[in-house]
C-alpha cells in the first residue's frame, strides 16, 4: 500500500461553515463566457488529467457543459447531475481554465498532479499481525470471562468504551448500516461475512461505481486498512475470533483508493458519498484525506474545486440521511492553530513546503460542515502521543491505541487496536483511523436505538453520550519538561476530546 502519514483534520470557523452549507455561498458567481468551438491541439505526449468540474444544478445547464467539456478536449467519465459535478479527463493542460470560463461552470479544476497511470489513510506504523502465541494467550485469558469472544481479552478498546456490556443489552439493528470508505473490505473474512452488505458495497475508484461481485474487495492482502476498520466497527459475535463495537450492524465496502498508488482521489470519494446516499446507508466512516493536498486552499482553483466537488456529494447524503464520521489525523497539530507547515503535498507528485492557514485551507472531508471530526485515546483514557487536537475542532474521541506510553495488561500487552485482517487474519494497529471507526460504531448504536434521528440529531446523541475527562493537568508525555499538546477548554467541551469520549454502554441505555 502507498504511504501512511499523517492524515490532519481541522474545523471551519462558523461564517464559512453557514456559507457552505448554503449551497456552497463561498464561491464565485459563474463566469459566463462561451466554450470554445472548437477542440484544442493537444501534444501527442501531453499527460492526460482527471479533472472535476462543477455546474449548476439543472439538466440543461449540466448537458451544455458535458458538451463544453468534449470542446475544450475532454471526456466524461461521470455526470452526477443530482449535485451537478462532472468527473472528466484531458490532456489540454487549458482545460481548467476553459472550463471555469463556461457558463454555469461554478469551479473546475483538476484532481491530481500527476497524469492518470495505465492510499491515503489514517493509521500511524506498521502492522503487527498477531502470532499464534499471542492468539493462544488471549484465548485463554478470553476463556475466563463467559460469552467472551476467543480474542476479546487483547481487545481493551471494547472495555474501555463499554461495548462489551453494550452488545449484551443491544449489539445494534441490521437495519443499520456502516459504509467503510476506504481501501476495500474483506467481506470473506469470518468474523465480517455475517454482517457485510454486498448491495451496498461498491468500487468506486476512478469516478464511477462497479459494483460487480467482489468488486469492494482490497486489491491484496497489504491493502488491509478497510478491513481493519470494518472489523472494529461491526466483527460479529460468533465465537470467532474479536468483536466490533456494533455486532449487530451491517458494514458494507466502498472502495475508493487507487490500484497504482493507494491515494484517495476526489472523483472516488465524490462517488462514494453519492453511492452512500443512494444505497441507503446511514453512517459512513472516512478514515483518510482526499489526495492529492492534505489542505485544499481556495485561493488556488484546482483545491478550490476538489472542495466545491467533494462537499456537494456529502452534502447531497446528509440530505438523504448519512452522518459522515472522519479521523482528525496523526501529527499531535493543533488544528485551531494560526498557521501549519505542510510538507508533504501534492503527494502525487513533488511536494513543496507550505505554511497554511488552517482556517482557509480545509482537509477534505473531514472538514466539510457536519462531519463528525474524531480524536484518538489510549488504554488510559488520554489522548494518544500522535493525535491532533484543536478547541472547536475535535467533536468526540474514541479509542485509537497508544503503543508508547499507555499500554494495557492484556495478554499481548499491545496499546495497539485488533481487529479483522484480510484472508481471515488479525492484526494491530493504532491511529485515528482506529478512533473514527470507534465513534461510527456507537453512532450505529444510537441509530439503532433512535431510527428516525436524522444526521444532525445523530450528531447531537452522540456528543451528549461521550464522557469527558476534561484537560489534563500536565501532557509531558515523554518526561522532558515540555508540554507535547496544550489542551484548551473545559470539562465539557475541550481540544483533547471535543464533547468527550464516545460510550457505547451509554449510548444503548
Amino acid at each position: 500500500m502507498a504511504h501512511l502519514p499523517s492524515r490532519r483534520r481541522l474545523a471551519l470557523a462558523v461564517p464559512l461553515v453557514l456559507s457552505l452549507t448554503a449551497s456552497l455561498g463561498f464561491l464565485p458567481a459563474a463566469a459566463s463566457a462561451a466554450p470554445r468551438a472548437e477542440a484544442p491541439a493537444q501534444a501527442a505526449d501531453a499527460p492526460r488529467l482527471a479533472y472535476v468540474v462543477n455546474t449548476k444544478v439543472d439538466a440543461r445547464t449540466v448537458a451544455a457543459v458535458e458538451k463544453a467539456v468534449t470542446a475544450a478536449g475532454g471526456t466524461v467519465v461521470v455526470t452526477y447531475g443530482k449535485i451537478g459535478v462532472i468527473v472528466a479527463h484531458s490532456a489540454n493542460p487549458d482545460f481548467a481554465e476553459t472550463l471555469r470560463a463556461v457558463r454555469g461552470v461554478r469551479s473546475a479544476g483538476a484532481t491530481r498532479t500527476a497524469p492518470l497511470a495505465a492510499a491515503g489513510t489514517t493509521d500511524q506504523g506498521a502492522v503487527q499481525y498477531l502470532t499464534d502465541a499471542q492468539a493462544a494467550r488471549a484465548e485463554a485469558a478470553s476463556a475466563d470471562t463467559p460469552g467472551s469472544e476467543p480474542l476479546e481479552a487483547d481487545q481493551w478498546d471494547l472495555r474501555a468504551i463499554g461495548a462489551d456490556k453494550a452488545a449484551q443489552i443491544n449489539p445494534g439493528s441490521r437495519k443499520v448500516t456502516v459504509a467503510v470508505i476506504d481501501t476495500g473490505v474483506d467481506d470473506t473474512h469470518p468474523d465480517l461475512a455475517p454482517n457485510f452488505s454486498a448491495g451496498q458495497s461498491a468500487n468506486c475508484v476512478g469516478g464511477k461505481a462497479d459494483t460487480s461481485e467482489g468488486a469492494w474487495r482490497p486489491y491484496t492482502a497489504d491493502d488491509y486498512h478497510g478491513t481493519h476498520v470494518a472489523g472494529e466497527i461491526a466483527a460479529a459475535r460468533n465465537g470467532i475470533g474479536v468483536a466490533g463495537v456494533a455486532p449487530g450492524v451491517k458494514v458494507s465496502g466502498i472502495k475508493v483508493s487507487d490500484p497504482d498508488n493507494g491515494l484517495f482521489y476526489p472523483e472516488s470519494v465524490v462517488c462514494a458519498f453519492v453511492f452512500a446516499a443512494d444505497h441507503g446507508v446511514e453512517i459512513t466512516n472516512n478514515s483518510y484525506y482526499v489526495d492529492p493536498w492534505l489542505y485544499n486552499c481556495m485561493d488556488d482553483p484546482d483545491q478550490r474545486a476538489i472542495v466545491d466537488a467533494v462537499n456537494r456529494a456529502q452534502l447531497y447524503a446528509q440530505k438523504k440521511g448519512t452522518l459522515h464520521l472522519a479521523s482528525a489525523g496523526n501529527s499531535n497539530h493543533d488544528l485551531d492553530a494560526d498557521a501549519i507547515l505542510d510538507d508533504s503535498s501534492p503527494d502525487d507528485s513533488t511536494p513543496v513546503e507550505r505554511t497554511i492557514d488552517p482556517h482557509e485551507c480545509y482537509d477534505v472531508p473531514t472538514q466539510l460542515p457536519g462531519v463528525v471530526t474524531v480524536s484518538a485515546t489510549g488504554v488510559n483514557n488520554l489522548k494518544s502521543y500522535y493525535s491532533s487536537y484543536g478547541r472547536g475542532v475535535v467533536d468526540v474521541a474514541a479509542p485509537g491505541g497508544d503503543r508508547l506510553y499507555q499500554i494495557p495488561d492484556t495478554p499481548s500487552k499491545n496499546g495497539r487496536i485488533l481487529s479483522t485482517m484480510p484472508n481471515g487474519g488479525y492484526g494491530f494497529l493504532q491511529g485515528t483511523s482506529m478512533a473514527s471507526p470507534h465513534a461510527a460504531g456507537v453512532a450505529a448504536l444510537l441509530k439503532s436505538k433512535h431510527p428516525w434521528a436524522g444526521p444532525a440529531q445523530l450528531q447531537a446523541l452522540l456528543k451528549a453520550q461521550a464522557d469527558n475527562p476534561g484537560c489534563p493537568e500536565s501532557y509531558d508525555q515523554n518526561g522532558d519538561g515540555t508540554q507535547d499538546a496544550v489542551c484548551e477548554g473545559g470539562e465539557r467541551v475541550n481540544g483533547f476530546y471535543g464533547f468527550g469520549i464516545v460510550n457505547a454502554l451509554r449510548a444503548v441505555k
